[in-house]
């Protein structure tokens, strides 16, 4: 079965409320399984929009990714990350292998 991702370009703009964002994700993140991949780092935006924080979260399928971005917890945090930050998040699934 194919890994799900999601994966996020984002700019904060209020680092303090966004460690709390962070803070509030990580046990549901890991409550659906995801793994951090990427989850901030050194990163460089050779051509496209520029975001300054880059995540990539793997979860053991597409469904479970989309069942933590559409969770009722997560949709209470992500208010959180809306007011603080700027972003854009997709949901993919990975090559089966």
């Amino acid at each position: 079965m194919a890994k799900g991702y999601i994966i996020g370009h984002i700019t904060v703009n209020d680092p303090d409320a966004y460690q709390e964002y962070v803070a509030q994700n990580t046990p549901i993140l890991t409550k659906y399984g995801g793994r951090p991949l990427i989850r901030g780092g050194q990163s460089e935006t050779p051509e496209g929009a520029q975001f300054t924080r880059h995540v990539v979260f793997e979860f053991d399928s597409f469904e479970a990714a989309k069942a933590h971005y559409t969770s009722p917890e997560y949709q209470e945090v992500m208010a959180t990350r809306h007011a603080n930050a700027d972003s854009m998040i997709v949901l993919a699934e990975g090559v089966d292998t």
